[in-house]
């Protein structure tokens, strides 16, 4: 875990040079008819460089899950992230959306990038759990790297030499935007998640166990609404629920979970209120979209620098230190918040109930052992000391 910790930090922060080797001249670019009726969208980056001895042979395709690559957070940001490193190595690169939330449609999208002679396969989501296991075995000259995607989400298959999957402690970015809520003077919250799934469960029980620390330490009680809207997208149903909130009283939403984060904007817009983000820094598409200032913060994860540095690896021919592991990331500096892989953005709204230096002490003090952050989702629903939690369930 150490030796992997370091070596991801190293190559988050550094931007190697060395082609990804030899690749095809010709574009692959596919028509919109043949796109749909294939399930697939592909986009392509050919370039031909000579492949240095330390350089592997890559062609890296990004399959997306649920929504697309302009969800504006889990799907974009690992589509831009394979994308840019592989115009940066001279890779060919592509990617694929499944037909439809299925099992056995991300499958046929797996088996398409092999046959199209794809040998890196990136993956985000852990409904990618089933398709690994269904598939990994099948190509074992295939890199499988997986995001979310834990042990649990494999129904007991034991990862190959081929396969990486990354996890993340959103419990603790949860917990910090949390705190930042309530010190920044928000008593009447709201978590919004979409699918209760157990990445989404842990963003909000941290949440709300840093709402009610927070609460705790300011000598007040604290009032959360918490549902699921059942799904990653905003809609008209889910909208109606946020107006209810809103004119409620509710004066910020944890909205967590790929495009569900749309309703809470359209709802907190009419009245003023004021949105969190998730996954990314959402700052600039909540607000650009719906109204500047709208955006406190977002509790964030590094999907970018995990993408970047595990590609860098197969490159450099380090594969061996992440493969066959699932690592859980979370904190890895208590004296540089920026490099950890659950944090808040620097474009969170600072005050003076909260500042920056408050936020490092919070990360230090996290790190250090003397907060601590539970990732126990056991419980059916959220309990806190210091928080009157109005728990809805799932609005659809």
């Amino acid at each position: 875990m150490k030796k992997f910790v370091s070596t991801l930090l190293a190559g988050a922060m550094a931007f190697g040079l060395t082609a990804c080797g030899s690749s095809s001249n010709s574009a692959a670019t596919a028509s919109s008819a043949s796109a749909a009726e294939e399930g697939s969208v592909a986009e392509e980056t050919t370039t031909t460089e000579e492949t240095t001895a330390a350089a592997v042979d890559m062609k890296i395709a990004m399959i997306t899950d649920y929504g697309d690559i302009t969800d504006q957070s889990f799907n974009q940001t690992t589509y831009e992230a394979a994308k840019a490193f592989a115009e940066a190595n001279g890779c060919s690169f592509t990617y694929y959306k499944p037909a439809g939330d299925s099992t056995p449609e991300r499958v046929a999208m797996v088996d398409k990038a092999v046959a199209d002679g794809y040998n890196v396969l990136v993956m985000p989501g852990y409904a990618f759990g089933e398709t690994v296991a269904e598939t990994a075995d099948m190509y074992p000259d295939v890199k499988f790297v997986a995001l979310d995607v834990s042990e649990g989400d494999l129904g007991g298959y034991v990862l190959g030499d081929n396969v990486f999957t990354a996890v993340y402690q959103e419990e603790i970015a949860g917990y910090f935007a949390g705190v930042a809520a309530v010190k920044l003077g928000y008593t009447k919250l709201g978590f919004l998640g979409g699918m209760a799934v157990p990445a989404v469960i842990r963003y909000g029980y941290g949440f709300v166990q840093g709402a009610s620390d927070a609460a705790g330490d300011l000598g007040i009680t604290v009032d959360i609404n918490y549902a699921y809207g059942n799904q990653f997208f905003g809609d008209g149903d889910i909208t109606a629920a946020m107006d209810t909130w809103y004119q409620g009283g509710t004066e910020v939403v944890f909205a967590c979970g790929g495009g569900i984060f749309t309703s809470a904007a359209e709802a907190a817009a009419k009245v003023g209120g004021k949105v969190i983000g998730v996954d990314v820094d959402q700052k600039a598409t909540i607000d650009g979209n719906y109204g500047d200032g709208l955006t406190v913060t977002s509790a964030m994860k590094g999907l970018a620098a995990t993408v970047d540095t595990v590609l860098s690896a197969i490159r450099d021919g380090n594969w061996a230190d992440y493969s066959g592991q699932t690592i859980n990331l979370g904190l890895v500096s208590a004296t540089d918040p920026t490099q950890n892989f659950v944090q808040l953005p620097a474009s969170t709204q600072w005050a003076d109930g909260f500042t920056e230096a408050d936020y490092n002490a919070l990360v230090a003090d996290v790190f250090n052992g003397k907060v601590t952050v539970s990732n126990d989702i056991s419980a059916e629903q959220p309990t806190a000391d210091n928080a009157n939690i109005n728990f809805q369930g799932n609005i659809k």
